[in-house]
């Protein structure tokens, strides 16, 4: 009787699946709404220079992100990676005559080599101990270019002049401050578009899982220490990238660039903009770029006064600014 009974039931309507907010939109669309923002960023600016300055820093605490946000890593080394990128650039266009075409991906290349250098000593220790580990390292990298002829010493690199560049018929002229900044949002767009690439494919599982447990990760059967050696290197290569893009926009690169003070501003930069986020390295970076912009035309303690904005942040934005507003975006909906 069941049977015959049974198309008479009416089938329950499908549950309608319930429309994604807009801010799910925005995160599918990152790339896209990141560059978005990009294009028109410099009008909103006082001086594009600080724009390009925004821009550049943002990608180093970006790649400073993949490995510390993402995977978990502290490393106070990144200047090296930086100091490398710039002072390949440097030197291959000031003293080789080399194009900015072979020049920025060759920074790319070295400084990922020095990272593999650094990160097959470094990777097997933990926590504090490999904060420790890369800062030593980065130092003697500091010391290496130090004492490099081609370096300039304490003077530092001068003049990797480019001041035009065609592309595809394209003629740019980088002694304007706009078309620099596009010029230079250019690479960032691809860095950013390779990072979604990273973050979405099942490596991007595995480190965001080493950063949750890597004990875990381990029995699950992921090769714990080769993940975050490529997460070490990949991280260095973007900040490569910075570091070059650095070079052709001051055309020299200062022994500071180098400094483990720099592998500092970098950690309060992710920490600032919220670590573990896509767009937050940015945030970081145009609040600290902008505060030391307005306060040093006051006075010359700069530093007093960003470090003390610095903990108004970490202590009441805990998550960084723009974490700290995704999670109450997401509590509000």
């Amino acid at each position: 009787m069941s049977e015959s009974l049974t198309p008479l039931i009416p089938a329950a309507p499908a549950r309608p699946v319930p429309a994604t907010g807009w801010l799910d939109w925005v995160a599918r669309h990152r790339v896209l709404v990141t560059l978005a923002f990009f294009a028109v960023f410099p009008w909103l600016m006082p001086y594009q220079s600080v724009a390009i300055n925004i821009l550049i820093f943002g990608l180093y605490a970006v790649g400073f992100n993949l490995l510390f946000g993402y995977t978990g890593l502290l490393s106070f080394g990144h200047a090296a990676f930086l100091g490398v990128g710039g002072y390949t650039a440097g030197i291959l266009i000031a003293q080789h005559g080399a194009a900015w075409w072979w020049a920025i991906p060759a920074a790319v290349v070295m400084a990922a080599v020095v990272a593999l250098v650094m990160g097959l000593l470094a990777i097997r220790t933990r926590g504090i101990y490999f904060a420790m580990v890369t800062l030593a390292l980065s130092q003697c990298v500091y010391f290496l270019v130090y004492q490099l002829p081609a370096s300039g010493g304490e003077n530092g690199l001068r003049g990797a002049n480019v001041s035009d560049v065609s592309v595809f018929g394209l003629h740019l002229n980088l002694l304007d401050p706009m078309q620099k900044y596009y010029f230079m949002l250019a690479f960032v767009a691809v860095a950013l578009l390779a990072l979604s690439r990273i973050l979405a494919s099942p490596f991007g599982g595995v480190i965001e899982a080493i950063r949750e447990n890597e004990s875990r990760a381990r029995a699950c059967g992921f090769n714990v220490e080769r993940s975050k050696l490529l997460a070490f290197v990949l991280s260095a290569a973007f900040c490569g990238l910075a570091g070059a893009l650095y070079a052709i926009h001051l055309s020299s690169v200062a022994i500071e660039t180098l400094a483990y003070t720099t592998s500092g501003m970098v950690v309060m930069l992710c920490l600032l903009g919220g670590m573990g986020t896509y767009f937050g390295p940015f945030v970081g970076a145009a609040l600290f770029l902008v505060i030391q912009d307005v306060i040093s035309e006051y006075t010359e303690n700069w530093q007093l006064y960003v470090g003390a904005v610095f903990v108004f942040f970490v202590l009441f934005f805990p998550k960084g600014v723009w974490g700290t507003l995704l999670e109450k975006l997401r509590h509000d909906r």
